[in-house]
């Protein structure tokens, strides 16, 4: 008979799928270190126990202890396996932006779950951070895990991924791509892979609201460089222990929007369902293509299971209210889309400028048409009104007519997109679209931004 002991013998020995679809413009060939099999459906597990066994083996876990951890949740999944093996209580405290499903996964196996706000100072009381060590504090018999710092993050990535993706490879990889956040998978495998190859080379994957990338180019935290975003499990606004910068060979940043679109990506082009970093992995890959030579080998490591994110990333609804879910824009009536359940604010020539500008406040809007008895008959920008009231503040209880500019361009619901640009780049600050008799409504700058990023 052929079993396991139990569920913890059945970490590692993860696949490594080649990348056919998403891959087909890159020179090298690409290989997925897939650590979904993981019975905790990521490469958290691989650390969760080895973080365990040392804290016994010298005494900072003892019997019927509590283990005590911040995680964005992989972590804390892969930490309940082996506390319910071992007989450990397990706390875990994440941050709001994680995902639901994380939290509900957490609570199934077990753990008590304590949820902070994501948009606060590492050093604030109710970050997840700080909400960690108090815990810890104040349990008697607890173990705080930190695997931001914990040295045994790394050696477990050193003793058995980094090892398992030389012996898959035969010794042929040239470069590891990953996304970084506690820094440990980065630095472990890297670690492993440098002294079987020192050439090897090893490129971090970052987000835009992280201070990895601009450290290791200029050795400077920036604050400047910290804001909350999106993506999940990368990225850091704190330097944890376990990234070792030294050997990583470039960061790459990757946006909210591309990790979550490439993240889907990979599920219908692929088949392969796993998490939010999966899709910054890749991404930040594409993004370095260009470095690549048909020589060489990429193992691109993606983190967690798809399953974590189904109400986020993979629901349409929640892609599409923070515009990750494009359609293509072609027309007039496509730009406008977005907002052309909303009345178009005017103000008539004869109003008095102050009425227009508490117009413009009151709707947030930075242009506006004028209106008269043949139609539209002028319009009005910020820039402009700025400009003119700069000189004469009186003119605010001037008729509109005397300050007004230019009526803005009126095109039709089926002129192209790029047609409309053509006015923008002529200078022209917002055009009106005629989309049904004599409707109209307004594109604007941003609209035409949003539509062509």
């Amino acid at each position: 008979m052929k079993y396991y002991n139990n569920i913890l013998e059945t970490i590692g020995n993860t696949p490594l799928v080649k990348l056919n679809h998403i891959c087909k413009d890159v020179k090298a060939l690409v290989l997925a270190k897939v650590e979904t099999t993981n019975p905790g459906n990521s490469v958290k597990d691989r650390m969760a126990v080895q973080m365990i066994e040392d804290a016994e083996a010298d005494g900072r876990l003892k019997s019927g202890g509590t283990i005590i951890e911040g995680t964005s949740g992989n972590t804390g999944m892969g930490l309940a396996l082996v506390a319910i093996i071992k007989g450990y209580k397990l706390i875990c405290v994440l941050s709001d932006k994680q995902s639901k499903e994380k939290m509900d996964i957490l609570r199934a196996v077990g753990a008590e779950v304590y949820v902070c706000p994501t948009n606060v100072p590492p050093d604030d009381p109710r970050s997840y951070y700080s909400v960690s060590k108090s815990l810890a504090e104040k349990t008697p018999n607890s173990w705080y895990v930190n695997q931001y710092d914990n040295p045994s993050n790394s050696k477990a990535h050193y003793l058995s991924t980094g090892p398992e993706i030389w012996e898959q490879t035969g010794g042929k990889i040239t470069h590891f791509v990953v996304g970084v956040g506690t820094g440990g998978t980065i630095s472990g495998v890297g670690k492993y892979l440098k002294e079987k190859n020192p050439n090897i080379k090893l490129w971090g994957i970052d987000t835009y609201g992280s201070v990895f990338k601009k450290y290791h180019e200029t050795g400077i935290f920036d604050e400047n460089e910290i804001y909350p975003y999106i993506t999940e499990g990368i990225g850091e606004d704190i330097l944890p222990e376990n990234v070792n910068f030294d050997i990583i060979d470039k960061f790459e940043k990757v946006t909210d929007k591309d990790a979550a679109v490439w993240q889907r990506k990979l599920a219908k082009e692929e088949g392969i369902f796993v998490g939010n970093s999966a899709g910054s992995a890749v991404k930040g890959l594409l993004q370095l293509k260009d470095e690549l030579t048909e020589n060489d080998v990429v193992v691109v490591l993606f983190h967690d299971h798809g399953s974590r994110y189904v109400g986020k990333m993979f629901n349409d609804d929640w892609m599409r209210d923070r515009g990750f879910l494009d359609k293509e824009k072609r027309n007039g009536l496509d730009l406008i889309a977005d907002h052309s359940d909303r009345h178009l604010v005017t103000v008539t020539e004869d109003n008095p400028l102050s009425q227009a500008i508490l117009l413009m406040s009151q709707y947030g809007i930075s242009q506006i048409p004028v209106v008269g008895e043949d139609g539209f008959v002028g319009s009005l920008t910020n820039n402009h009104l700025f400009e003119r009231l700069c000189e004469d503040p009186t003119l605010k209880e001037l008729p509109v007519k005397n300050i007004m500019l230019d009526p803005f361009p009126v095109v039709s619901g089926t002129t192209s997109i790029n047609l409309i640009s053509k006015n923008f780049q002529n200078g022209v600050k917002a055009v009106l679209v005629n989309y049904e008799e004599d409707k109209h409504h307004i594109i604007t700058q941003q609209d035409m931004i949003k539509a062509i990023a």
